[in-house]
């Protein structure tokens, strides 16, 4: 696939498939003999996983360390592991967050559905 087409299949700028590979996000994508990047189904994979570790509000460094792990080999699982549950930590710990601000945004709207005894619609 070309980067405009894994641009718009995963939803991100050609610019941003570009600086994932320059820093290391994603392992270098395949080239085709004229130097144009030819994205295969792993190099797809490694922009939907990183994608996806981006939305969860994974940051930027965590992701370069977890794709030069991965690219040093099987010996580095461990490692790999370690920062994908220290990931899933602080994820739970911002979902955590999230569900309290929302409690009390909850809490704030009922208290004005009371004093003006107009119900959400």
């Amino acid at each position: 696939m070309t980067i405009k087409e894994v641009s718009e299949k995963y939803g991100l700028t050609p610019d941003t498939l570009r600086y994932y590979e320059r820093v290391g996000i994603i392992p270098p994508v395949p080239r085709k003999k004229s130097g144009v990047r030819d994205y295969d189904e792993a190099a797809c994979g490694w922009v939907e996983l990183m994608k996806c570790m981006r939305s969860a509000g994974v940051r930027i460094e965590a992701l370069i360390e977890y794709s030069s792990l991965f690219q040093q080999g099987d010996g580095t699982a461990e490692a790999r592991k370690e920062l994908l549950i220290d990931q899933r930590r602080q994820l739970m710990e911002r979902m955590e967050d999230m569900r309290r601000s929302l409690d009390r945004l909850n809490r704030k709207i009922e208290h004005y559905e009371r004093l003006t005894g107009k119900a959400e619609s």
